[in-house]
């Protein structure tokens, strides 16, 4: 079953209606064809306007939809040959990043990506989508294989951020994710990186340092959650919704800000709502990434990947800055 969010409701009920209204029409054997055609339509216009007006709290919600695609449901749709490999060859396997080596019509490829739970169950295995040190240092094995072997690295980033307890900490959180940082910096391959949910602090930058960053169009992508900022900035996580309003942490935004390369569309309603068709948006947007990236030498990989991070941000120079108050 779909869970529903908040500001869809609306719809949600007008859908309800014309599925009560076509079962009265099968087993009554009454036409109600012109009114349902009617209702029809306007569902129509009111999905219309109920999802291509979404405020940043609806997004929000929307990329932490239960029912959303997680990394192993798009890679069955956009990869075959698909091997998983595990471990970290230091301390264990962490489930809340699984990657491995499959093609992407035809080119061999490595898959990196977070993963969370569709149950409870599976939610405590995969630690609800935070990974451990050990996540990343797999993630950090596996992209080393890629650069040795000359295979484009792909990562999907779906996480609230890393884990923050005490056994992570123990075991190097911290410094696990800044080599991948450095690390991921000189690769000599090309690397796409998309927030296909919730692209949260550090946990996300871990595997998100790339040529290419792209976003579905109701992720986000954020230093820290809405309701975290709103506990700082104002000691109250129930001011979550103005923060996201505030923080500048959606997929719209961040292409403004020039973080963000390309918004993949999702279907209308969200990308739960038809994972084959939101797996072919991907598979466009990713087909273009790859064939640009592939025709660049490895030093131009490098060189590329660092001019788009220098472009990031807005600068002052302070000699002007003296100058003009002279």
């Amino acid at each position: 079953m779909v869970n529903e969010l908040e500001f869809e409701k609306p719809v949600v009920e007008l859908r309800k209606k014309i599925v009560e209204l076509k079962e009265y029409t099968a087993k009554a054997d009454v036409d109600l064809s012109e009114e349902i055609e009617k209702l029809e339509m306007r569902l129509m216009k009111l999905e219309k306007e109920v999802y291509e007006h979404m405020k940043p709290w609806d997004r929000v919600q929307m990329a932490r939809h239960p029912n959303r695609p997680t990394t192993l449901d798009y890679i069955q749709y956009l990869f075959t040959d698909f091997m998983e490999l595990h471990g970290d060859r230091c301390y264990g396997d962490d489930q809340a990043i699984v990657g491995g080596i499959a093609k992407f019509h035809g080119l061999a490829v490595t898959v990196v990506g977070h993963q969370r739970g569709k149950d409870t169950k599976e939610n405590i295995r995969r630690n609800f989508g935070m990974p451990h040190p050990e996540g990343y240092r797999k993630a950090l094995r596996l992209m080393y294989q890629a650069n040795k072997f000359g295979r484009p690295i792909i990562t999907f980033i779906d996480t609230k951020g890393a884990y923050p307890g005490k056994a992570a900490e123990e075991r190097g959180q911290s410094e696990a994710i800044a080599k991948n940082l450095f690390e991921m910096a000189g690769f000599k391959v090309p690397i796409v990186c998309i927030v296909i949910g919730e692209g949260g602090s550090g946990g996300a930058l871990g595997i998100g340092i790339g040529n290419h960053i792209h976003m579905l169009e109701n992720s986000t992508y954020s230093v820290i959650s809405p309701e975290g900022a709103a506990s700082i900035l104002w000691k109250d996580a129930s001011l979550a919704k103005q923060a996201a309003e505030s923080m500048k942490i959606t997929a719209p935004d961040l292409k403004e800000l020039g973080i963000v390369d390309e918004i993949i569309p999702e279907v209308r309603g969200g990308a739960h709502r038809n994972i084959q068709q939101q797996a072919e948006n991907i598979d466009a947007v990713l087909k273009k990434s790859l064939k640009g990236l592939v025709k660049l030498d490895p030093e131009q990989l490098i060189q590329h990947r660092y001019e788009k991070y220098k472009r990031i941000g807005e600068f002052t120079d302070l000699t002007e800055l003296v100058g003009a108050n002279k």
